[in-house]
């Protein structure tokens, strides 16, 4: 049985979204990724997740809510102690 290139497709995604792969590579997954509908899907996914923690990453909570939480985990480690 052959593969259609899926499995390795899949295996590089990761470093492929990250421009980490060499030229070949990059294009032979592209290629493979305008093919392959399941796999653009999966690519798709993990470019928005990707987007979307790099934007909450940039956030921060207000100072009130960030004051309760660490108050809150004070409380809880005391309370282990």
């Amino acid at each position: 049985m052959s593969d259609c290139g899926c499995e390795k497709a899949r295996q590089d995604l990761e470093e492929y979204l990250r421009n980490e792969v060499c030229k070949t590579e990059h294009t032979e997954i592209r290629e493979h990724l305008k093919n392959c509908p399941s796999c653009r899907d999966e690519a798709l996914v993990a470019t928005t997740l990707t987007e979307v923690i790099a934007r909450a990453c940039k956030e921060t909570a207000p100072e009130q809510l960030r004051d309760q939480v660490f108050a809150r985990l004070r409380e809880a480690q005391a309370a282990q102690h």
